[in-house]
């Protein structure tokens, strides 16, 4: 049964999708991570989701946050303006040439050494050396072709009331058709339904730049009858 949109506002424009990405000023070391990202084919926020994510982690009063995806650092940047003096944020990637580039670009952006921890390796041999309940954020930034492992890895991680945010929740547009079946969408297709239908967790999905799919963890045991 297809969606009934009465009565729902019409869907923006580009002069309104255009404002709203506008709205938040990036920093010239913001707009190079974005270009440096582009040029590798990598992962970058928008200046909307990278001021929402900030708006995320300042709303929850975040002190410690993961991040499953750093690429050059631009949604980093965007959290650590977030952060208290005595915060940090761990931030995992597999490909160190995203590492030196995040770091040369967090120094232009005269970002304490102290604020951020780089791990380069695997996000599934990474995540379980953290601690249960240490984190008030995890961000999912991660073109993984099984993404469940790392929402189940993130609930873990978070003390109840935090957050567990996906970036490029519609996955270029693709996830909300369904008859793009590719492996990379049905994988982001199977964990926004997931999330979505997840009694431990109250999910929002937020149209700003590819999407944004942010849930708080209400509970760590599912109902048994789920």
């Amino acid at each position: 049964m297809p969606f009934d949109t009465s009565g729902l506002p019409q869907p923006p424009d580009a002069r309104a999708w255009s404002f709203t990405e506008g709205f938040s000023a990036e920093t010239s070391s913001m707009i190079e991570a974005r270009r440096r990202s582009a040029e590798l084919k990598a992962h970058f926020v928008s200046p909307a989701t990278g001021s929402a994510l900030q708006f995320l982690a300042r709303a929850i009063q975040a002190q410690h946050i993961v991040e499953i995806g750093t690429s050059t650092g631009g949604a980093t940047q965007w959290l650590v303006k977030a952060l208290p003096e005595d915060g940090q944020i761990t931030s995992i990637d597999v490909d160190g040439e995203h590492h030196r580039i995040a770091k040369e670009l967090f120094t232009r952006a005269d970002i304490p050494l102290h604020l951020t921890r780089l791990i380069t390796g695997r996000p599934a041999e990474v995540l379980p050396r953290l601690s249960d309940g240490a984190y008030d954020m995890v961000v999912i930034a991660s073109d993984a072709s099984d993404l469940n492992p790392l929402l189940d890895q993130a609930v873990r991680l978070l003390r109840l009331g935090g957050l567990v945010v996906v970036l490029d929740a519609f996955g270029g547009g693709k996830v909300g058709d369904p008859a793009q079946r590719d492996s990379a969408t049905v994988a982001r297709r199977l964990l926004v339904q997931r999330m979505g239908n997840d009694p431990r967790l109250t999910p929002s999905l937020l149209p700003v730049g590819d999407g944004l799919l942010a849930a708080v963890v209400n509970s760590y045991e599912l109902p048994a009858d789920h």
